[in-house]
């Protein structure tokens, strides 16, 4: 296992594995690397000698930065978040539609287009003849309620 205790090694793949960030973001490799580092320098130096306690070191301290700089990390740095609305019910709310079977007098029910797909409507009480345009009040099961 000489490998193993080769500091030039440790610092190569360190090296490696802190400018692999660039292309697999996430903030983990740049920590792995980093301890590699660290790992090349307590050879280098003498603090380590054997293999076993280079891959101890590396690991505990891989996981150790993880877990302290990660989030610090990615709140300077930012990244891609957005938050949407999750509730689909409400973006449909007010949305104006096609009618293509009368709807009402009463609670008879009609048809409405919306979003390329046919749904079956309620009035408020009123007739909404086929051609004309309505607006989503609310939904009723799986049925929408449109007023004129």
């Amino acid at each position: 296992m000489e490998f193993a205790n080769d500091v030039t090694a440790w610092a190569c793949i360190g090296v490696l594995l802190v400018i692999a960030e660039l292309v697999i973001p996430g903030g983990i490799v740049v920590f792995l690397g980093t301890s590699a580092l660290v790992v090349a320098a307590t050879l280098q130096f003498g603090i380590i000698d054997n293999w076993m306690h280079a891959f101890t070191l590396w690991f505990i301290l891989s996981i150790v930065l993880l877990l302290l700089f990660r989030n610090l990390g990615q709140s300077m740095v930012g990244g891609d978040s957005r938050v949407d609305n999750t509730d689909e019910e409400l973006d449909v709310y007010g949305k104006q539609v096609r009618v293509i079977a009368t709807i009402g007098p009463g609670n008879k029910k009609g048809r409405i287009e919306f979003q390329g797909t046919e749904w079956s409507a309620l009035g408020d009480g009123s007739e909404i003849k086929a051609g004309e345009t309505a607006k989503i009040v609310c939904r009723e099961n799986i049925s929408y309620v449109v007023e004129r």
